[in-house]
């Protein structure tokens, strides 16, 4: 990962906060006073070198966010359903911006194929469920959002101090004021909505200027989702899914197999014996374990075969039906563009 660096970031408080504004550092100091934030300061001091001083400057401007925490603990009367969740990401604006997006941004996509083995219809789809391509990016900055969740949201506190530790060492690569970053409300940045620690991680500088920007880049942006989704197994021209039907004698024991709308993953001569059918894949998959897959309809379900990168599209997010929304999504990109 190519990431822009400056000079003198890396010990001293002089340095650090020349990238951070110095106004209103006596503003309510709601987190900088904290004992759990000063132990977090403390170890970022000793871990990673960054001044104590800073931090507390910093974090003195950090502003506790109640409705996110109010988003976060929101209880979820059930989980939605497929046809409940999946119409809003395939609608025809949607899928005409899509095509929009892609024709606009067809050299990288191109390049991102032949990069890291991923269609443009992927990425594009990826990008189309996370932000609209780019509209949708989230108002909060960054700090408030990670702030609040790490030291105000118990449930998941460790994750989230983890993802503030990356963003605090992201900004300082970067050379960027902390302050500055807006996203989500669970601190997720840019076109692809990426965490910082993905940021770190996977985020590519595709343009070659010599900075990852996800939020302005949309070269960016596509070259990091196809490397992300290359780094964690993706095959190329292999399917994501396949429809099906259950035509076996005994459909009940297949039934019994699903556990929240998927089944576990076998060979496709123990689904094919078990009376699955009606299914097309191009290509060879060899011995590669099959799932099933079980998508609520507003009248009836549909089964559907799903192979590794269906898989691959959960690493991105672990949801049946976003996996499975992003595979039908690029299907209809891909017959737009064509079209």
């Amino acid at each position: 990962m190519r990431t822009r660096w400056r000079s003198g970031l890396l010990c001293t408080g002089a340095a650090l906060l020349l990238v951070l504004p110095c106004a209103g550092l006596a503003a309510s100091g709601n987190f900088a006073q904290r004992p759990d934030v000063r132990a977090f300061i403390d170890r970022m001091s000793a871990e990673h070198g960054f001044s104590a001083r800073a931090l507390r400057a910093l974090f003195a401007q950090a502003r506790y966010q109640p409705q996110i925490v109010a988003a976060m603990t929101r209880p979820v009367v059930s989980p939605p359903k497929y046809y409940e969740f999946a119409p809003r990401f395939l609608d025809p604006a949607r899928i005409d911006a899509g095509a929009e997006f892609w024709r606009a941004h067809v050299e990288a996509l191109d390049r991102a194929r032949r990069a890291f083995g991923v269609p443009p219809e992927i990425v594009v789809a990826i990008l189309g469920v996370e932000s609209y391509y780019g509209r949708n990016t989230g108002g909060y900055r960054v700090l408030d959002a990670l702030a609040t969740l790490a030291f105000d949201y118990p449930r998941r506190a460790e994750f989230f101090r983890g993802e503030l530790e990356q963003f605090l060492l992201l900004a300082r690569e970067q050379g960027i004021s902390p302050l500055s970053p807006k996203g989500s409300y669970a601190g997720a940045i840019g076109l692809p909505q990426f965490m910082p620690g993905s940021i770190r991680a996977y985020a590519v500088d595709f343009d070659h200027d010599g900075r990852i920007d996800l939020a302005g880049d949309a070269n960016d942006a596509i070259g990091s989702v196809a490397h992300y989704l290359a780094r964690h197994g993706w095959r190329e021209d292999q399917p994501i899914m396949a429809s099906a039907r259950i035509e076996g004698e005994d459909p009940d024991a297949i039934l019994r197999r699903f556990d929240g709308g998927i089944a576990e993953r076998r060979s496709l001569a123990a689904w094919t014996h078990d009376g699955i059918t009606g299914f097309s894949i191009p290509g060879d998959l060899g011995s590669e374990p099959v799932g099933l897959l079980l998508l609520e309809g507003a009248d009836a379900p549909t089964y559907w075969l799903v192979f590794e990168n269906w898989y691959v599209l959960r690493r991105y997010n672990n949801s049946r039906l976003y996996a499975s929304v992003v595979g039908q999504l690029a299907r209809s990109l891909r017959d737009a563009v064509a079209h």
